[in-house]
């Protein structure tokens, strides 16, 4: 439930108009020239993120004029937390996708993650529904977003492989879901070799998980999460500053749970499959090694060039048990390379696709969703830099460069070339807070990837 939302307006709700830069002088000119000389005075221009309280005669606000680009739907996601508390209305004629946006821009703006703070938090205001709101949309893409957040927020004391197994069963239990867990030594026995090798070295076992849900004859759809639960780098250790923030290392898990609940909550009409490979990269006497040769489910064997580059040991296994059964599309979402993060920032994940027509499909979907992402090129002159001397290949490259697309052509050897399968390397976590976009762990991409599915799968009405 979206408690910030509230079905109806109050008598005392204050009424909010949304206005833009543009559009200001022209509603100005309708108002009294009191409002005119006190909007003037102010030096409010309608700039987006930007608030004008109108005083009322009682010595309170009567109003609030919020800027808001029309484009961007995020200058709501600031108003929860800048407006004075209390229960607001917005007066605009807004059609269905507009009122939709404001509400879930809003909506968005009100998370706030409170589970080692003592108190009640911070205090929100709160919003009417808007009146053509799609209140079904709403509340998918911001309930999931919640999940994602919270889970990559929580510290990996409280977030290792058996917790985030805990919450993909939470969820399963929601809705009906089957989850299977392989834990441990149990991996070698299914033939999971490498998920075992990364998180054999931690106290806290490794495990496999599966969610399962639809009918067993709908169209396949399968994710695939990366779940590093803590990245220490193994071996191949990080610096303090590279480790400081791989508690978000399982924000590739986070993502594809948000969107099966997405998913699940609008009872796509799919068979749906999720593989999470949940590990901790540690240190100890049992950790593999630089240069040690690992097996896969796949039966490729791979020489470990760095330890670091765990991520894709572990979901090589993944992506190798998702073609199994053969489904219509595959997708991951990892949070695999900083060479990504150097090449589109931190607000752009990297796509990667070998069928042209599912990225196109993805990229329209993050057009639409204002939830962008980037195409990269699965250059396959470049395969020859994982080469091996000893083993299939390695699973680092031999210099420097391109390293998020030797990562995704890495794990593009573990696809057949007949299923389309699309990967995404994000970043999973705001460096600092913008509207509507606290600073912590963050959802990139799944606003988009749903909405494929959804475009793709969804019923006729």
């Amino acid at each position: 439930m979206l408690t910030h939302l509230r079905p109806t307006a109050g008598a005392d709700s204050v009424p909010l108009t949304p206005v833009t830069k543009d559009g200001l002088e022209s509603w100005l000119s309708g108002q009294p020239a009191t409002v005119r000389a006190w909007v003037s005075g102010i030096g409010f221009k309608g700039e987006p993120g930007k608030t004008a309280l109108l005083p009322g005669a009682d010595g309170g606000f009567a109003r609030v004029l919020a800027g808001i680009d029309a484009a961007d739907f995020w200058a709501y996601g600031g108003l929860p937390a800048s407006l004075p508390p209390g229960d607001y209305h917005i007066d605009a004629d807004l059609d269905r996708e507009t009122a939709t946006r404001a509400a879930l821009g809003w909506a968005l703006g009100t998370y706030a993650f409170t589970r080692y703070k003592s108190g009640n938090g911070k205090t929100f205001a709160t919003l009417a529904w808007p009146e053509r709101a799609n209140r079904a949309e709403v509340e998918r893409i911001a309930t999931a977003t919640y999940l994602v957040r919270d889970l990559i927020n929580t510290p990996a004391s409280d977030m290792g492989p058996e917790e985030l197994a805990q919450a993909a069963e939470t969820l399963g239990d929601e809705f009906n879901a089957k989850v299977k867990v392989i834990v441990g030594d149990d991996l070698l026995k299914k033939n999971y070799p490498a998920i075992h090798a990364v998180g054999r070295a931690s106290t806290r076992a490794p495990r496999l998980i599966d969610l399962t849900w639809g009918d067993k004859d709908a169209p396949g759809v399968t994710l695939v999460g990366k779940g590093v639960c803590f990245d220490t780098g193994g071996l191949d250790l990080k610096p303090s500053s590279g480790m400081l923030l791989m508690k978000k290392d399982m924000g590739g898990a986070a993502h594809v749970l948000g969107v099966a609940r997405m998913v699940m909550m609008a009872e796509l009409p799919v068979r749906l499959r999720v593989l999470i490979p949940a590990v901790e990269n540690s240190v100890s006497g049992d950790a593999f090694r630089p240069l040690d040769v690992l097996a896969t489910r796949k039966g490729l064997t791979v020489e470990v060039g760095n330890t670091d580059a765990e991520g894709r040991l572990v979901l090589c296994d993944a992506l190798a048990k998702a073609v199994n059964d053969k489904p219509e599309v595959i997708i991951d979402f990892a949070t695999l390379t900083g060479a990504a993060r150097v090449a589109l920032g931190t607000e752009l994940p990297a796509l990667f696709s070998n069928d042209d027509a599912l990225a196109d499909g993805l990229l329209k979907a993050a057009e639409s969703q204002s939830d962008p992402m980037w195409r990269l090129p699965l250059h396959q002159p470049y395969a020859k830099l994982l080469d091996s001397k000893v083993a299939d290949l390695n699973n680092v490259g031999s210099g420097p460069f391109a390293g998020a697309i030797l990562a995704a052509l890495f794990l593009e050897r573990f696809v057949e070339k007949t299923t389309p399968w699309a990967h995404l390397d994000v970043m999973a976590w705001n460096p600092s807070s913008k509207p509507g976009r606290p600073e912590g762990g963050e959802a990139l991409g799944m606003r988009a990837v749903y909405s494929y599915l959804e475009s793709r799968y969804a019923k006729s009405a």
